[in-house]
């Protein structure tokens, strides 16, 4: 009777020690960009901090004047046709901040639908890698980090840049991950051990 009872306090207690995990596949991740949007994406020289400063001073000018272009806009045929027409003043503005700053690196800037971008977290958002319509700018080798947001409609109030780009943080996840699993596993041995001492406990007070 007695070891009826103590199989069935043990099965009790594994039960307890493990509990059933569950999975979801509910994401809060979701898109608030509109599929017919146009973006603007900076790219810097360099990741170095003149190239980084030099970089935001173009986005200040180009965003300041983009904005006045499209902020009473409601149809994105216009300010597609408005955009198109007016490269060349968005060519003079970055040659301006360039000067300004004493820079002579080159620059050049596009209006495209195939502007490639990568796959963005930011906060609960996801943005897709994927070609999209966007003006981009590119300072220099264009080997630095970007800065982008939406110019149409007027989104350019989020500053989609803090988000991360999935392709330039896999070290710091797959290192996070790795971190993950040695605790995962430190966890699992912890149990381990105090199963081991409560069955030894349970041995013991029943006498086996």
């Amino acid at each position: 009777m007695r070891k009826l009872l103590f199989i069935a306090v043990l099965i009790f207690m594994i039960i307890g020690f493990f509990p059933q995990k569950t999975t979801s596949t509910e994401t809060s991740a979701y898109q608030v960009i509109p599929d017919e949007a146009i973006r603007l994406r900076i790219l810097a020289n360099s990741d170095k901090e003149k190239d980084q400063a030099l970089k935001h001073a173009v986005r200040d000018a180009v965003n300041a004047e983009v904005t006045k272009w499209v902020e009473k806009m409601d149809d994105i045929e216009e300010a597609r046709k408005l955009i198109s027409n007016n490269t060349t003043e968005l060519e003079a503005i970055v040659e301006k901040v360039l000067k300004e700053k004493g820079s002579d690196q080159s620059y050049k800037v596009q209006y495209s639908d195939k502007v490639k971008f990568p796959t963005k977290l930011y906060g609960d958002y996801l943005y897709p890698e994927g070609e999209y319509e966007a003006i981009l700018i590119t300072l220099g080798e264009g080997d630095g980090a970007n800065w982008w947001c939406v110019v149409f409609p007027p989104l350019c109030f989020l500053d989609f840049s803090f988000g991360t780009t999935v392709q330039a943080e896999e070290k710091e996840e797959n290192e996070e991950e790795k971190k993950k699993e040695e605790q995962d596993k430190k966890e699992e041995k912890e149990e381990d051990e105090e199963e081991v001492k409560y069955t030894f406990f349970f041995l013991e007070w029943f006498d086996f």
